[in-house]
């Protein structure tokens, strides 16, 4: 993979150049509207910052397409084979600037609000780390990851596959939170999480801040966590505390978490009310459209991208379930008119990890459009073609994250 990485229209990315837990985090590894108040800096499409940022300075910028100061993308071809992304390659996306590297200085200290409890109290880290400890593997990805592929030109980050990556995080189990302190409220249908970024001033609070709510039955997977990878959790990517809902989109994992609220009603904050609603496009947000809440099946190739050659090719992709177990994956390199099934690599780290993937086949010169299909435990599949929507949110169509390979 070339160490250079450019903003372009590629053959097969819209807008993007292709250019024990341990050993299996080494293996990991080795396999491969932005606002200056706000402190944004968006990038032109015809530069690429040659640097990273300084909160984000530690990451692998070969690896990388950065789309602003804010949000960097994992190159389709850096995801590579392994069932845990390494962190230095996993994508950026902040709602606002992170706070200072200060924070993290004494993580231990870190205090998080639990309210819409029969004993509600703040606790720090610390206190968290003695009440129980457990670790998830599963998917984080942006909700507009495959925004790219929309033909209208959905606003945000135009992100093609690389908003995703696969994480093992480590922190005490939620619901063994609530328990000690007494169970959740009676009236409670929602779980609202804040976080601890600080707001610009002179801003309604409510129209910038992070507080998301997800329905109460992700207390059963949720965590609060201060690992990631078998690390302590970086300021970049929410440390000293984030919140984890396996299976669901990132936003809802917020991070710097300052406050867990089991509420009635979801919160009335901007980011909850009418961003992150799936509608048509033309059409304002509100609360009565569906949240981004659940992710969805699916699938994309990593591996070739550009060129084969003539004879046996190994043909290697990612695929997740969301919040179900996935059954199996399909790959066809004739576009979809025929389909071979793939088989999984490296081990099963549960339901909400994603399946590297392999195929091996025979290819003839000439062009393939290799695409892939995966299907849950319950028998969803990707569909074929992308769901319209304003946002250009949930895309797991396979026709257009399949990838046009040449081979001599």
């Amino acid at each position: 993979m070339s160490s250079t990485v450019h903003i372009g229209r590629g053959p097969n990315d819209p807008g993007l150049d292709n250019p024990g837990r341990r050993r299996i985090l080494v293996g990991s590894a080795g396999a491969m509207a932005a606002v200056s108040l706000l402190g944004f800096t968006p990038l032109a499409k015809a530069e690429e910052a040659k640097t990273l940022p300084e909160f984000a300075a530690w990451k692998d910028r070969s690896a990388l397409i950065v789309h602003s100061a804010n949000t960097m993308e994992t190159q389709r071809g850096a995801i590579g084979s392994g069932v845990i992304t390494p962190s230095d390659r996993l994508f950026v996306r902040n709602n606002l600037p992170a706070p200072a590297d200060d924070i993290a200085t004494d993580p231990d200290a870190w205090e998080v609000r639990i309210e819409g409890v029969k004993k509600p109290t703040t606790l720090t880290v610390g206190d968290l780390k003695r009440m129980g400890v457990t670790t998830v593997a599963s998917v984080l990805q942006c909700s507009g990851n495959g925004r790219a592929f929309f033909p209208h030109g959905a606003s945000g980050t135009q992100w093609s596959v690389g908003a995703a990556g696969c994480v093992l995080w480590t922190g005490v189990a939620l619901k063994d939170v609530v328990e000690a302190l007494g169970g959740a409220a009676d009236d409670a249908r929602y779980i609202t999480s804040t976080g601890g970024e600080t707001l610009p001033d002179g801003l309604d609070p409510k129209t910038v801040m992070v507080e998301r709510s997800v329905p109460t039955k992700a207390m059963e997977t949720a965590l609060l966590a201060w690992e990631m990878n078998d690390e302590a959790l970086p300021v970049t990517h929410g440390g000293p505390l984030r919140m984890v809902v396996p299976g669901y989109f990132g936003v809802n994992n917020v991070k710097y978490v300052k406050t867990v609220a089991f509420t009635e009603n979801q919160t009335d904050a901007k980011i909850q009310a009418s961003g992150y609603r799936v509608r048509d496009v033309g059409v304002k947000g509100s609360p009565d459209q569906p949240s981004m809440w659940d992710m969805n099946v699916k699938s994309w190739v990593t591996a070739p991208l550009e060129n084969g050659r003539k004879g046996r090719n190994m043909i290697y992709g990612v695929a997740f379930g969301g919040t179900v177990a996935l059954s199996k994956v399909e790959v066809s390199v004739d576009g979809g008119r025929n389909w071979k099934e793939a088989r999984f690599l490296g081990p099963d780290l549960g339901p909400y990890a994603w399946r590297p993937f392999v195929m091996a086949t025979d290819l003839d010169a000439g062009e393939h459009r290799i695409v892939s299909r995966a299907t849950d435990a319950e028998g969803n599949s990707q569909p074929e073609e992308r769901t319209e929507n304003e946002r250009g949110y949930g895309h797991n169509g396979w026709k257009d994250h399949g990838v046009t390979v040449a081979v001599a």
